[in-house]
This record gives C-alpha cells, structure tokens and sequence, in this order.
C-alpha cells in the first residue's frame, strides 16, 4: 500500500519539533514490530521517554490483533485500523467493583458549589488517567518469511479521543513509514507541532504536508476535565436539540452505527438504556477494527451525556486489568465498563456478564483501507476512513428471525466458540420500545458499495439524530436544576447571586411521577419509564454529569451577574437603598473587589493589576487557602477585562463609602487592607512598589500588612 499522491514530503531538513506544542495533540508516536521471538517490540518511539516500562509493555500488547488473519494470498499486503484504551496513571481501584452504595444519590444530597481544580492542569488537558493509542497494523504475508509472515504497527498516542483527527492522520503517516520508515515520524511530528490549539467542539483545519484533514472535535462537554475551568457553553445546559447534526454532539461522532449494528438494529433501545445506566457490556467481534467501532459506537448512543463508565475499544487478556476481573469472586459484579474483544476466551473468562453483544462478520481478507484523498475541498472524509462491513440487509420481523434469536438465547454465548453469530445476551427488560417509524426510515442499499457508502451516511444521521432526542428529552427534566439566575431589574447585582435550586433523589421523583416525562417519552417507554429515571440516578453517569452541568451553570450565573456588575451604575442604586442596603451594598462590593484581585493572583494572570492595587507603605492584605482554589476561580476565570473590573469595582466601593455616615468611615478605615481598596489615586509614582510575592505550591498564602 502506499501512500496518498497528495502528500509529499519535503526534501529539506526539519526543523526542530516544538514539543510542547506537540503534546497538545500527541503524547508519542511509536512503531512496533512482532518478534517471532521476543514478541511485541517497540522499535522507536517520538518523543523518547514519554512512555514508562510498563505503559510501553501495555502499548505493544495492544497494537496487534489476537490472530493474524488467515486464507490470504501469498506475498499479499493487509492493512487495518483501529484504536484503544488504556489506564495511564495509578492502578485499578477495586472499589470500582463495590456496592451500588457508593454511587447511589442520597435522598437529601444536596449538589451546590464549585468543582475545586487542579492548578496544574491547563484547559485543555482532559482526563490523562487514560491514553488512546490509534493503530495501523500491516500484515505481510510471505511464505517465504518464517512463519509465513510478519506484522509491525505504527501508533498514534494521545490523551485525547480525537478520532476523527488520528484516524485519517493514520491513513498518511501509516503507508508513509513504510515508504520511508523512521524519518516519518519527524516529518509528521513537525507537521502536527504546527497544527493550531485543539479547540473541542470546533471545526479544525489541520494541514499534513500539502494535504488538509478538516475535522470535527467533540464537544467539551463531552470530553472529562481536571480543570475546574469548564469550556462548555451556555447553550449546552438547555434540553433542546441541536438544528445542525453535522456538529458533534458526543464522543466518536463519526462511527458507523448504522453499518455496524445493522443486524441488530431492534436491540439499539435496550443498549441505550443499559449505556445509559451504566452497566457492563461486553462486545465480542471477529476483528479490532469491527470491534473499536462497536464500542465506539455505543458510546456515541448517549450523546449529549457525559459518559463516565470506562470503556475499551479493543480490549485484550495482556491488559493488567483483566486479572483482577478474571479473579472475581463468584456472584461479584462487574465493574462499569465497555469492553471490546476479539478473543473467544473471554466468553469463558467473563461469562458472568450481565451483557454480552457479538457483531460484525468474519472476513477471509482484510479490508484494504483506501487513502486517497478525494475530497474536493482537500479534507479527508469521515465516511472515507471507515472500514467496510460485509453487506447485509436490514433485518425484518419474521416468525424465522423470531425463532433464530429464540434458539440463540437458549444456546448462550458460548454457541460464538464454532460460528460466528450476531447477537445479544442479556436479560434487561428494556423500557423504551423500538421505534419502528425511525426503522422503516432506513435505506438498505444492497450489495453496490458505492450506493451503500452514501447510504450509510443518510441512515447514521437518521439514528444518530433519533438518538440524539431520545437523551436530550430523557434529560430535560433535570433543566430546572441547571438554570442561571439574572439580577432583577432594581436589584443590586453586587450582592451574592441566589444557589441554584437543590437536588433531593425522592423530591425529583415524586415532582416526575406527578407531571411525567413529556409527550415524546411517554410515546416511547412503557408504564414503568420511572425505574429507568431511579436506574440512572443510581448508576455511574449521573453524578458525574450532573456535577459538571451544575458547575457550568454557576460559571454562566457568575458571569452573568459580573456583566451586570460592570454595566451598574452605583450612584443611581444608593438613591434607591437605605442606609443599611448601602452597607451591606459597601460589604459585596468589597468581596468581590478581592475575589477578582484572587483570582489575578491564584492565577498568575495579570499581575500588572495587583501592582497598580499595592497602597503607599502598605501591603494589601489577601488570604488565600489552597482549598479556596475554586473560590479564587470563580473570580475572573482568566478574563481578560479583570484589570477593568477591579478598576470599577474599586471606583464603586469608593462611591458608597463616601455616603456612608463619618462614624462608620473611621470605623472602616482603621482596617488598613481596606482602607488601601479606598485609596482615591491607584498610581503609586512617588512611591517604590512593593514586589508581589510568587505563589507558594501548596499552603496557605498571607500577604501580611507592613508599614
């Protein structure tokens, strides 16, 4: 295979790879090869030492299929794609596998606050416990060779779950190294240390050579952060469906539901709802590339949710993390998780799933992956990318399929261990019903694969955004709970904005049981559609959704109210307040004076704003506990009017104190951090500035007064 005519590669020397800039996108790339020997050897890795001994044992494992793939040519070429996951930082925590006790909402929990952060990750660093490696395998066979052939991978690794960047970067870099070999890995390094910020949710224009991939990231809200700084936008919080399904709304937007789960498209509700819940789901097919599709697939079935379950594209008995689940005492439950296998083994390992889905068709030949830029516009195609699935037609109810899926449920999953089959185990009584109207819609295009490539787009969306609606409608009864408060019109917007309304588990089902889920669910979902609401606040998505919505609303309300803060006008506010009004008015704007200069300081932004606050001989006074750091971000968030701010804000409090009565002024003065905030001439040019102490990295910090 070689590679696309549309991508050359310069002949002049490469300059130097920006490694942090690389980093944004790509942790490593890494090439390895299968030692007949020695096994799974990483031959090179970009850049070096970025790998532990152990992750690169786990990297390797994970870079090849369980089996080469048999019945090929002689002296034939096989290419294939896929992708895994794997855990990065710490071990396996055991608790995971407790009691539903740990993840269960209490009856009187009450989610208000902040999400406190980690100051050391930036923005845009997502959940690093992880690390996604995107795979091109080559298989060549060669009688001639020992063993008949020989296998070698080349690796994309990120903390990102960006496949629709990596896969077609693959489809370059992969045939590329072995036109060239190792001088790829710097040639496409460089190119990808010059690609802009990842900015989720947006289309991205990346150039590669003198091709161009345009992309689509998912949404932030869809991505796990360490940050306590959310890139969600307001419009994320409303339980309303998006007019334009091009935008990713979810992980993996781009996977193939539609071509692979065509043969069991009637079992797409019950694997909602078990998704959804967050219980363990094992799927099994004949290939990696099949089988990271599935799972990539089910995945995409919650969006908008943040799906928190851990899950494994391609999942194989090397990982460390299958001991502890092939040791399960007898009885336990399985951990919340996706796994995607290939092996047969685990359906004897793991029989004790509660979920168990085979897809996919065995193939005789690999596909071939085919990666010649035809898009007009120079981008590379999602659809392009994806590897073709045998054609089958849309399953019909028929008494036969009726009778098939009978005798498949009674022989088990063991019955996969002599033939392949597609199927679903699992005892779930589903509460959403199939919509056969959504079904009736899809277009089976038969066996012409050009038709049945453009096809495939129309019937994905077609899922996709029936999908899309069932989860944003199941969801929308929990709005309220996110919904951002506004100062009223005559109200002092200095005071503190009112707490978003509590959540108690009993309170929300009941107010639920009395006026129901809306018409669009109520169609859908039998009489019992409440245990699925009492499910999912048990499982393991809702906590971790809710706390992140919760967070974004309070970051919208704060903004909000800090708008309103900076459109004021205070001397028309104290004509309208009493005498105790303007204290209390005199009291919040002092608090959020040094709420913003925190947030300048916590932040290390804008030190030039502290500087021009520091009083003549004296030291403006500010605590700041470690544990405040949400407090801290909840000021300023790194807005780039905080200097502004803090001028308006200090104007405001130096208007009030002036109305309040003389006795109250010298009481106020006596503090002398105060009375610094009342100083009238902000310029210090007479006087030597004091130096603003550097942040500690742990502790309290307390500028203290001095004279």
């Amino acid at each position: 295979m070689s590679r696309s005519p549309s991508f050359s590669v310069k002949s002049e020397l490469v300059s130097e790879v920006d490694e942090k800039a690389l980093h944004q996108w790509v942790v490593a790339f890494c090439i390895i090869r299968f030692d007949l020997e020695q096994g799974q050897l990483i031959e090179e890795c970009y850049p070096p030492g970025c790998l532990t001994q152990n992750e690169e044992l786990q990297v390797a494992f994970s870079s090849f299929p369980d089996s080469v793939s048999q019945q090929h040519n002689r002296s034939s070429i096989h290419d294939c794609i896929f992708f895994f996951r794997i855990r990065r930082h710490g071990e396996y925590r055991a608790s995971n596998v407790g009691s539903s006790k740990t993840n269960e909402v209490d009856n009187n929990l009450i989610l208000q606050g902040p999400l406190h952060a980690d100051p050391q990750k930036g923005k845009n660093h997502y959940n690093s416990r992880y690390l996604y490696g995107f795979v091109f395998n080559r298989q060549r066979h060669d009688e001639r060779l020992k063993r008949g052939g020989e296998q070698k991978s080349v690796v994309i690794l990120s903390h990102s779950p960006y496949s629709s960047v990596f896969r077609p970067l693959l489809q370059i870099m992969g045939p590329l190294y072995f036109d060239i070999g190792k001088k790829a890995l710097t040639h496409i390094a460089n190119c990808v240390s010059m690609w802009p910020t990842p900015v989720p949710g947006n289309l991205m224009v990346l150039p590669i050579g003198n091709a161009l991939l345009q992309v689509n990231l998912p949404p932030p809200h869809s991505l796990p952060s360490n940050s306590g700084i959310f890139e969600d936008s307001a419009s994320s919080l409303a339980p309303l469906l998006p007019s334009n399904l091009s935008v990713p709304q979810g992980l993996f937007h781009d996977s193939d539901l539609f071509g692979t789960f065509r043969g069991l498209l009637m079992h797409l509700w019950k694997l909602w709802e078990v998704l959804l819940i967050g219980e363990p789901i094992l799927i099994i097919a004949p290939t990696p590339p099949q089988c990271c599709e599935a799972v990539a697939g089910l995945v995409s079935l919650v969006a908008p949710l943040l799906f928190s379950v851990d899950f494994r594209p391609y999942f194989t008995i090397h990982d460390p993390e299958f001991s502890i689940l092939n040791t399960l005492p007898e009885g336990a439950a399985f951990p919340p998780m996706v796994l995607g296998v290939t092996n047969l083994f685990f359906l004897k390992a793991l029989r004790n799933m509660p979920h168990i889905v085979s897809v996919g068709t065995p193939v005789s030949n690999s596909t071939r992956i085919n990666t010649d830029l035809r898009a007009s516009n120079g981008g590379i195609s999602a659809q392009e990318e994806r590897l073709n699935f045998q054609h089958l037609s849309v399953r019909k109810f028929t008494a036969a399929n009726f009778l098939n899926a009978v005798k498949l449920k009674r022989d088990g999953p063991l019955c996969l261990m002599t033939e392949h089959k597609e199927a679903v185990w699992s005892n779930y009584a589903s509460v959403t019903k199939p919509d056969t109207s959504i079904l009736n819609r899809l277009v089976d295009a038969g066996l012409s694969p050009r038709v049945e490539e453009s096809m495939s787009v129309v019937n994905n969306d077609i899922l996709r955004r029936h999908f899309l609606e069932l989860t944003t409608n199941f969801l929308a009864p929990f709005g309220p709970y996110f919904r951002a408060n506004t100062p009223s019109e005559g109200s002092s917007p200095y005071a503190d904005p009112p707490s978003l309304p509590s959540f108690s588990t009993e309170e929300f089902l009941s107010t639920l049981s009395e006026r129901g889920p809306g018409k669009f669910l109520l169609k859908r979902m039998r009489s019992n559609w409440l245990d699925l609401y009492r499910r999912f606040l048990k499982g393991h998505n809702f906590l971790p959704w809710f706390r992140r919505k919760r967070a974004v609303a309070e970051q919208e309300q704060y903004k909000l109210w800090r708008q309103a803060r900076i459109r004021s006008n205070i001397n028309q506010l104290i004509t309208q307040m009493s005498e105790l009004e303007i204290v209390d008015s005199f009291n919040a704007i002092e608090r959020n004076l040094q709420g913003e200069m925190q947030a300048c300081l916590f932040l290390g932004m804008q030190w030039n704003v502290v500087d021009k606050l520091w009083n003549r001989g004296t030291h403006i006074v500010v605590f700041l506990k470690w544990n405040d750091m949400a407090t801290a971000l909840e000021y300023g968030k790194a807005n780039e009017d905080t200097e502004d701010v803090c001028m308006k804000l200090k104007k405001d409090l130096q208007i009030v104190f002036k109305v309040l009565p003389q006795d109250l002024q010298q009481l106020l003065i006596m503090n002398p951090s105060r009375a610094s905030l009342l100083q009238e001439n902000l310029e210090c040019s007479d006087q030597p500035r004091h130096p603003v102490p550097s942040l500690p990295t742990s502790g309290d910090v307390s500028f203290a007064e001095s004279q």
